[in-house]
């Protein structure tokens, strides 16, 4: 099966290529089988796509490199152990 995140459809074609689905059925059994599969698919898809990892924005991460290195250099130590 091909990457898209469209399983029924792609069942479908498969059905189509080689069962000869609309002309000729499977039995019971056997199409009860292929739509499980096509579900466990779906099921399978939307989970990767839900934790598909997200490219980073070049700006982004500069500005937020720029923002880090201004608050590093704003924070100074403070020693009061020179008290009176």
């Amino acid at each position: 099966m091909s990457s898209t995140p469209e399983p029924f459809r792609e069942t479908v074609t498969w059905l189509a290529r080689h069962a000869g689905f609309p002309r000729c059925r499977l039995p019971a059994e056997g199409e009860a089988m292929v739509c499980v599969a096509a579900l466990a698919a779906a099921e399978e898809a939307a989970e990767q796509q839900r934790f598909a990892l997200q490219r980073r924005n070049p700006a982004e991460t500069s500005a937020l490199r720029a923002h880090n290195l201004r608050r590093t250099q704003v924070h100074y130590k403070c020693d009061n152990s020179a008290k009176v």
